[in-house]
């Protein structure tokens, strides 16, 4: 069986890990169970330029890497390319890496003593669109979402002040999004389709200037969406 994007196409994945044995026991069993491993990288400076040349749906990424952060790798790999996801693979559990890892743009985080079919759900998922945290982290994240949010805001400049103009059904979406429902929960309460949630959601990230659903659902519980 080979898993596909919404295309039709193979999901592309790329694995990160500076241990050559797990590296390659990952993309293994990614390959073997049907996606299609387009990359693997051992640093952080070959994971960015592998990763904006084969341009994968999920990038796999330990965060202990040598030559540059996972984080860092995060960061320069998202903002360099937006479609693409991250799922952080790793073997710490410290609330404070599980933040750093967020806050730069990951949209999930498993922890390496995950099970080969429960690696293989977290990346299907996130290459569906949906946060994949390792049970007991969900909470701890959107707790910080909510202690970000309650911090004063910086003065806006006459630019950020504008408002941007969502529609009623961008606004329905978004707080949504800011319960914690996946793409494929929304899809089911709004009677739409998957791929009509992710052109909504791509357009409020547009309209926003935000560059992920870390920074989305922040920017919703900053307005009190996620209570409406």
């Amino acid at each position: 069986m080979t898993d596909t994007n919404e295309g039709g196409a193979p999901v592309k994945v790329m694995v990160v890990d500076d241990h050559p044995m797990w590296r390659d026991a990952v993309a293994r069993d990614l390959s073997e169970s049907g996606f299609e491993v387009v990359a693997t990288a051992g640093d952080g400076d070959q994971a960015v330029r592998r990763a904006k040349a084969t341009a994968p749906d999920v990038l796999v990424l330990d965060l202990n890497l040598p030559g540059k952060p996972g984080v860092q790798v995060c960061k320069e790999v998202v903002a360099g390319n937006p479609a693409i996801r991250v799922l952080v693979l790793s073997a710490s559990g410290e609330h404070a890496d599980v933040l750093e890892a967020v806050k730069s743009g990951a949209t999930g985080y498993l922890l390496k003593s995950a099970s080969t079919e429960e690696l293989q759900d977290a990346v299907r998922r996130t290459a569906a669109g949906d946060p994949v945290f390792t049970p007991g982290l969900a909470g701890l994240v959107l707790g910080e979402y909510r202690r970000l949010a309650s911090e004063p805001a910086p003065a806006p400049d006459e630019d950020r002040s504008r408002a941007p103009r969502l529609t009623e059904r961008e606004t329905e979406v978004l707080r949504l999004v800011a319960k914690g429902l996946s793409y494929k929960q929304i899809a089911e309460r709004l009677v739409i389709s998957h791929r009509t949630v992710q052109n909504h959601v791509q357009n409020t990230l547009g309209k926003l200037q935000l560059h992920n659903r870390v920074e989305l659902v922040r920017y919703a519980i900053e307005r009190g969406l996620d209570d409406a």
